[in-house]
């Protein structure tokens, strides 16, 4: 019999097909006491297994390439914590097997993380992974993981760690379901990259029995379980004539009556430019410069090598538009050379720009990088700052470009409530605004982006934070300025047409969702896209909001 379930959809698409359940966990080891003379031995068993866990994951992240390298070295680090590996050891020291130690230390990390509700407890799903990884190989059993299958599935999961997501082949996982994350997770980022539908925030889905049918809707988040005939045809047909219109459309972004709205890639470095120049992105919306600080924790890349990934990515786009993010370090992005080691919340301390100012020596190496970088290309050069507050930190960017002698625009991006509340003063030292509305929301809301249960608060149709949107695309008008998008919003479709009647002036996104947006796009016209903004803001919740500019942009 047919049954409906509802999660959050983070990943567009149709996928039909049996149910895979993900991996069973590794077991909890037993907690036996060794000798003291064999403490030696487990404590070299355990770095051995941590450096090889670490190792595996640096080198699926070389496989994978794109935004899912740089997440899954970052994953690789925290095997590596030096903290951690200590109190491995003591534990060892005092009694225990090289695996339970490893369980248990990694089980006192989360539990502290948990407790003081700071921003990392959003990684437990990524620390959850290197835990079972390590102790799996300390026990000699197969890694936890995606199951093995001849016949493409629909995988299931509590959660999917990066680990996974980035290595999963779309010609057999037809799409996936999680009972946690949330629309922000690194596991909706790589689902989108990798163009596989995907459900998040499905509290159950593990209930659902081993090869069930399901049908699973990545736009509207709806799950039916053993549909009918006439169901999956509904289903087919409605996708068939979706990918028919996404082929129908090209060319520049644009309402219907020609207003045109650039769309842009979001990239993490070169690995991502082919995926969007078939996507036709105009340029790059948001480029992560993340992944060459991730390679070593320890010191700041060099110049040199700095000048050839930027080049790289330039290059791909002449006459076009690239936006470049400056290091964002700190909360879930660490660095010992950077950032401090004992936050107490990191997400509200030294993070963004503030690690930045308080590092000028890597800011200034960097922008000097994106200079030489530039040099003798006709691309069109932005460089913006992450985690701007106010009009003083704005202020300190933009000297610190003209210091180094950039020659660009210089952009603040808006990811706290201050920034949008006070928009227009910020814009008197910067030339642009980049809403990061994933950060946005987090804050807005006091909601961590990686927690599903309140994943409701993440939700980008909220209409507090599209207020916050359209105070900044309106202090960005009266200034004669711009206001992009490189949030995870821009890659709704339908929420691409209300950020464009509230004044965003661009929008970027991961490659995949481009397509679904230029279509969307152009069926409207920019009043239509005007009056479904209006509609949002005008409505008590998200689902309100979703469902206000739909009726609009139906003509219901």
């Amino acid at each position: 019999m047919e049954t409906t379930l509802r999660g959050v959809g983070v990943s567009h698409g149709v996928a039909i097909g049996e149910v895979r359940h993900m991996g069973t966990a590794v077991l909890e080891p037993p907690a036996k006491q060794i000798p003291a003379d064999e403490a030696e031995r487990e404590q070299g068993r355990a770095r051995q297994a941590v450096e090889a866990v670490a190792a595996d994951l640096i080198a699926r992240g070389n496989l994978a390439g794109g935004e899912a390298q740089h997440v899954l070295e970052a994953q690789a680090m925290m095997a590596q914590d030096p903290e951690l590996i200590a109190d491995v050891e003591r534990r060892i020291a005092v009694g225990s097997t090289a695996e339970r130690g490893v369980y248990d230390a990694f089980a006192a990390y989360r539990a502290l993380l948990a407790n003081a509700g700071e921003y990392l407890a959003g990684r437990v799903a990524d620390l959850d992974d290197v835990r079972n990884r390590i102790v799996a190989r300390l026990l000699g059993v197969p890694m936890p993981g995606v199951p093995d299958s001849d016949e493409p599935y629909v995988l299931i999961a509590r959660d999917l760690a990066p680990a996974d997501t980035a290595l999963l082949d779309p010609t057999l996982v037809l799409g996936f379901v999680t009972e946690e994350g949330g629309p922000t997770s690194h596991s909706a980022i790589l689902a989108r990259a990798l163009g596989v539908p995907a459900v998040v925030a499905l509290p159950g889905a593990g209930e659902i029995a081993e090869g069930t049918v399901v049908a699973v809707d990545g736009s509207t988040g709806e799950i039916f379980v053993e549909p009918s005939q006439e169901k999956r045809a509904e289903m087919e047909s409605a996708s068939a004539a979706r990918k028919a219109a996404l082929s129908a459309v090209t060319g520049p972004g644009a309402t219907s009556d020609g207003h045109k709205v650039p769309l842009l890639a979001n990239v993490g470095g070169p690995g991502d430019v082919p995926a969007a120049l078939e996507a036709g992105a105009e340029g790059v919306g948001l480029f992560r410069t993340e992944f060459l600080f991730l390679d070593d924790s320890k010191q700041a890349p060099s110049e040199e090598k700095q000048i050839a990934a930027y080049r790289a990515v330039l290059e791909a786009f002449p006459e076009g538009r690239v936006v470049v993010r400056v290091l964002d370090a700190g909360a879930d992005k660490p660095l010992d050379f950077l950032t401090p080691a004992d936050e107490p919340n990191p997400a509200l301390g030294v993070r963004g720009l503030r690690s930045l100012l308080d590092h000028p020596d890597v800011l200034r190496t960097q922008l000097t990088a994106l200079s030489r970088a530039a040099e003798g290309l006709p691309v069109y050069l932005e460089v913006m700052a992450p985690m701007v507050a106010d009009r003083a930190d704005a202020k300190a960017f933009a000297d610190a470009c003209r210091e180094a002698g950039l020659q660009a625009k210089f952009g603040a991006m808006v990811e706290i409530p201050s920034a949008a509340l006070r928009a227009r003063s910020i814009l008197q030292e910067v030339e642009f605004l980049s809403l990061g509305t994933n950060d946005l929301a987090q804050y807005t809301f006091a909601a961590d982006r990686q927690v599903g249960a309140v994943s409701r608060l993440q939700d980008p149709w909220q209409p507090a934070l599209l207020d916050l949107v359209a105070l900044s695309a309106e202090a960005a008008r009266a200034e004669g300025k711009s206001c992009g998008v490189c949030g995870e919003a821009a890659s709704d479709p339908l929420l691409a047409c209300v950020l464009t009647g509230l004044g965003v002036t661009s929008l970027s996104m991961g490659a995949a969702s481009i397509p679904y947006v230029r279509a969307t796009l152009a069926k409207h016209t920019l009043a239509q896209c005007e009056r479904a903004a209006s509609a949002a803001r005008a409505a008590d919740s998200a689902d309100e909001a979703r469902l206000a500019a739909q009726a609009v942009l139906s003509g219901e």
